[in-house]
């Protein structure tokens, strides 16, 4: 038995509807994933299940939110050990912890490279700093991400399927992680 996160990229389903935690979570029980829980309403999963490709479990995961919930979301699937290394590899532990609310990773279903920073180094007008490790794009916004230009052009359609979390969110899943 392996433990997972999946973070799910939006989960507005339109007419300002968000999906309730619980429906998520009963949702993974159908599955057969054992201990399903939730952290914050964002679409944020922890649970156990067999040892699986992590493509199986999004596709999985994927096909079951749109029967459950009438719509497609994307999916992005992590196991464990690798989810504790993603928080280990935080290139502004500082800034983190001065404020969890300003660093923010894109955890991305592939991984990007290096010319992604080139890229958008343009967009970073306000402090803003980007460093990729593992493959994940992470970002200090230097203050608010929803004040800055570069949040925007950061987007599925430039670097691929991928969501944000911040770094509360980074911290709360690693803790929500068993043994």
């Amino acid at each position: 038995m392996k433990s997972y996160v999946a973070l799910l990229y939006s989960i507005i389903l339109g007419d300002k509807r968000r999906v309730v935690m619980t429906d998520l979570r009963a949702m993974a029980e159908r599955l057969g994933y054992l201990g399903p829980r939730t952290l914050v309403a964002t679409g944020n999963l922890v649970f156990d299940a067999p040892e699986r490709p992590l493509a199986d479990i999004e596709t999985e995961l994927e096909s079951a939110f749109a029967v459950t919930f009438g719509r497609h979301v994307d999916i992005i699937a992590r196991c464990g050990e690798d989810w504790r290394k993603l928080a280990a590899g935080n290139p502004f532990p500082a800034e983190s912890e001065a404020d969890p609310t300003r660093v923010h990773v894109r955890v991305m279903r592939s991984p990007l490279h290096a010319e992604v920073l080139e890229m958008f180094s343009g967009y970073c007008s306000q402090g803003e700093r980007m460093e990729i490790v593992g493959g994940d794009l992470w970002v200090d916004f230097s203050g608010k991400a929803s004040e800055s230009k570069l949040l925007g052009v950061l987007t599925t359609k430039r670097l691929g399927v991928g969501t944000f979390r911040n770094w509360n969110t980074v911290r709360g899943l690693r803790d929500m992680l068993s043994g």
